[in-house]
């Protein structure tokens, strides 16, 4: 037994501190090949793979070498545990064999032990015990992982903190869910409106393909890269989700490493008209924003496009880009590599629709939609500041009451 801890919390009287290999068992069983397979999502831990369309990696070749996983497991996705990869399972059925599946003991509710491992204090000790993979992820051990030592207190105050944090998981994640039910309206009412507006260009302009727009379409470069944001005064490279939104992000980069130069070909300029080239999500494929660097060092990766324009406006094209009418056209050419990837062709790109709105009038004629959409666009920013504001603060509750820190009824410290 220890009593040390590995970071900055007070161990409360009567509670234990125990490594997790003491307090689980690691089980590597096989052989069902017929069982439901799993995975594990940062936002909602163990889930049935096909009650999710976001998830893009392939079921291996043979499915009796996954691992077995019973309700009340605690799996791990060993790359992603860093980021809160992990969780509790509901379910039985099998994961990957690159995962970890452990059985917690009697001694250990399984429900506390979820919430302990995604708190704060315990995500920067899993990142901080884990091994950098480039480009972007962490590898965890199976030995420093069963040597992380665990505060776990006295079995009915683990019960008494699972089953307050699972009461405010509900009000909270209740309220967040109302959050994001506004926000998907008032995109759709933005969408009907930006619809209703290149309708009408149409009508009275008629169509050109894109490639009567472009003098050229290039594809970036994308070396291997630390998993970090730039600092303004580095570079970085562009992530897909600095275009996926239909606003640019320029925080959205991975550094590119001392030592390693950058191809300046690439530079990403104000006014660039970027398109995803490449996504595991189709509706990813193709989003389109205008770049604004905001004085930050970015290069373009080969996962997207810049589109060189002549006689068009940037802000014109990316608007009538992001239409259903021209994204209908767009993913009916989606096509799917030999690996996961779902990419669009610069081909593709060139034979889109645009209404054939001169190009003198074109800025004046964007106003016209972003003027409108701007307001629902400050209120989709509020919600989502509103979001975040929640989640960090559940993110505290969490880390209070795990930790001793919180009077919870029921849980005597």
């Amino acid at each position: 037994m220890t009593r040390s801890l590995p970071f900055d919390l007070r161990i409360p009287s009567g509670w234990d501190v125990q490594p997790f290999g003491r307090i689980v068992e690691r089980s590597q069983e096989v052989g069902r090949p017929d069982a439901r397979p799993l995975s594990v999502f940062l936002d909602q831990g163990v889930v049935p793979r096909d009650s999710r369309d976001d998830n893009f990696n392939r079921l291996g070749a043979d499915l009796a070498k996954y691992l077995v996983v019973q309700e009340g497991d605690i799996v791990f996705n060993k790359l992603r545990t860093w980021q809160g990869g992990l969780g509790v399972s509901k379910f039985d059925g099998i994961v990957s064999p690159a995962y970890f599946v452990c059985r917690p003991h009697p001694s250990a509710d399984t429900t506390f032990l979820h919430y302990l491992l995604r708190s704060h204090v315990y995500l920067e000790e899993l990142t901080r015990i884990s091994k950098w993979m480039p480009p972007s992820q962490f590898d965890i051990a199976w030995d420093d992982l069963r040597s992380l030592p665990i505060l776990l207190p006295p079995p009915a105050t683990q019960r008494a903190i699972a089953a307050f944090l699972d009461r405010e998981a509900v009000r909270i994640d209740a309220l967040i869910a109302a959050k994001r039910r506004l926000i998907q309206l008032l995109a759709l009412r933005a969408l009907a409106m930006l619809d209703a507006w290149v309708q009408e260009k149409i009508e009275r302009f008629g169509t050109v393909p894109l490639r009567r727009l472009l003098s050229g379409v290039e594809q970036g470069w994308s070396p291997e890269c630390d998993a970090v944001e730039a600092e303004p005064e580095e570079w970085g490279v562009l992530k897909t989700s600095a275009v996926s939104s239909g606003v640019f992000r320029p925080e959205e980069n991975k550094r590119l490493p001392p030592g390693v130069l950058p191809d300046l070909r690439w530079a990403v300029a104000d006014g660039d008209l970027l398109v995803i080239r490449g996504s595991g999500s189709k509706s990813h494929v193709g989003q389109t924003a205008v770049a604004h660097v905001r004085g930050r060092r970015l290069l373009l990766s080969d996962l997207i496009y810049r589109l060189r324009l002549h006689r068009a406006d940037a802000d014109f094209v990316a608007a009538v880009m992001r239409s259903n009418f021209v994204r209908g056209v767009l993913e009916a050419s989606i096509r799917s590599d030999a690996g996961q990837t779902l990419k669009v062709r610069g081909d593709d790109l060139r034979v889109l629709p645009i209404p054939a709105v001169p190009n003198d009038q074109q800025h004046a004629s964007w106003l016209e939609i972003v003027r409108p959409t701007s307001k629902i666009a400050e209120g989709v920013t509020a919600l989502e500041s509103q979001i975040n504001v929640v989640t960090e603060l559940r993110q505290a509750l969490i880390t209070e009451a795990v930790s001793g820190k919180l009077q919870i009824p029921g849980a005597e410290s």
